[in-house]
């Protein structure tokens, strides 16, 4: 038999189980995939044989449908780092006893960073013992969009959107008083600022947008930030920031440092939020005006509400790419995007060699950020404006919308 196992690992997103829903409808028309399992908690769910059917679970075009539009992990996740195997092969041994046991030959991990890491060890794995009959594939995850070799990831459009209609919205509402006030709003991004300049695309439909706009990849010194801060006061009563959560100062130190614990995930991350409390501190100490800090944290990741119809189709398609290829013979690869032309919008779907992936970081380009919290470049916009377009019709049930449970 042919069969097919998908997992999903990393932080959710809007757009990730539309991946899921592209391979599982591939799967279903190709002809080639017998049965089609879903790993539940990424490569944990793997290491414990704890699959589910989904060729019997989503078994209408309703169900797929809710699928797609249902945020975060219905497969659940994990952030689970696989040892080397040269130096320890217990995990890989267990997996490919697992794939065999279910004759899975297809494997696909959707995911970010960590997740390729996976790809990358898996593949080498099958390659250097001569495991030919299973094709591991990766298709890309991350409301950071910090995946290199793809023009953008799913996940990063909803998110994005998400951002630039908080921050209209703060607008609004920050614009009615007319007292000094500063209000710093903290963006994901540890060490891309992508999300962040996605703030930028609040300015039109009659919102300012941010006055002052940091991106994770230039230092901020606190000194500087605060004589800014105090610049634009003098220019206008209300100011709003927008800052990376991953913002470092010219030393290299997290400006979060002063109000974490250290601690850190399996993969070695930091935990780092609370950049835009220590801003607040500044602004509260160095001015004395009134000043709120407004951490987004999980609610960027997962609003399906405002989710991006481009984002969601996109997502869909790389799942259906990742399988088409592995069906191919592809393995140790991953699905991506490659960007034709931005108006009108165009985009083709490709792979690439996951070593190429896997372990780098893709970072805004110097070029788009402007110096001294000004913002981002034209081509900035041009680039995060087609990301965002479209909105999804959501099914409703006792006034919100509904999702679909898989395990």
């Amino acid at each position: 038999m042919n069969n097919l196992l998908i997992a999903q690992s990393g932080g959710p997103s809007v757009a990730i189980n539309a991946t899921v829903g592209g391979a599982v409808e591939y799967g279903l028309i190709s002809g080639k995939i017998d049965r089609i399992f879903g790993a539940v908690h990424g490569i944990k769910g793997v290491l414990e044989d704890h699959l589910i059917p989904l060729h019997s679970v989503l078994s209408s075009p309703e169900k797929m449908t809710l699928l797609c539009h249902t945020p975060a992990a219905a497969l659940g996740s994990c952030r689970y780092k696989l040892n080397d195997y040269r130096q320890d092969e217990t995990d890989y041994e267990t997996i490919i006893q697992v794939f065999r046991r279910h004759n899975i030959r297809y494997f696909i991990y959707i995911g970010g960073n960590d997740s390729m890491d996976t790809v990358l060890k898996l593949s080498d794995y099958c390659r250097e013992k001569g495991i030919n009959d299973i094709f591991v594939m990766g298709a890309p995850k991350t409301i950071d969009n910090d995946l290199a070799q793809t023009d953008h990831c799913p996940g990063f459009g909803s998110a994005a959107k998400y951002i630039a209609t908080t921050f209209s919205e703060l607008e609004r509402d920050r614009a009615v008083y007319d007292d000094k006030n500063v209000t710093i709003v903290e963006v994901m991004g540890r060490d891309a600022g992508w999300l962040t300049a996605a703030a930028a695309l609040s300015r039109g439909n009659g919102s300012h947008g941010p006055d002052l706009l940091y991106l994770c990849e230039q230092p901020l010194e606190p000194s500087d930030f605060v004589k800014q801060v105090k610049q634009k006061l003098s220019e206008t009563t209300s100011v709003m920031v927008a800052v990376s959560e991953g913002i470092k100062n010219s030393a290299g130190h997290y400006l979060s440092e002063e109000c974490q614990s250290g601690a850190a995930d399996n993969f070695g991350h930091q935990y780092i939020a609370g950049a835009g409390r220590v801003l607040e501190g500044l602004v509260r100490d160095e001015i004395g005006c009134k000043v709120r800090a407004i951490e987004l944290n999980l609610m960027q990741r997962c609003s399906s509400r405002i989710a991006s119809a481009t984002d969601l189709y996109e997502s869909r398609m790389l799942g259906m790419k990742a399988l088409s290829r592995a069906l191919e013979g592809g393995s140790g690869e991953m699905a991506c995007i490659r960007r034709i032309v931005n108006l009108p919008y165009e985009v083709s779907y490709d792979t690439a060699d996951i070593r190429d992936i896997a372990n780098h970081v893709k970072n805004v380009p110097a070029s788009w950020i402007l110096p001294d919290g000004k913002g981002v470049t034209r081509e900035m916009i041009d680039y995060l404006y087609p990301l965002i377009q479209g909105e999804v019709p959501l099914s409703f049930e006792h006034g919100i919308p509904a999702h679909l449970k898989l395990f």
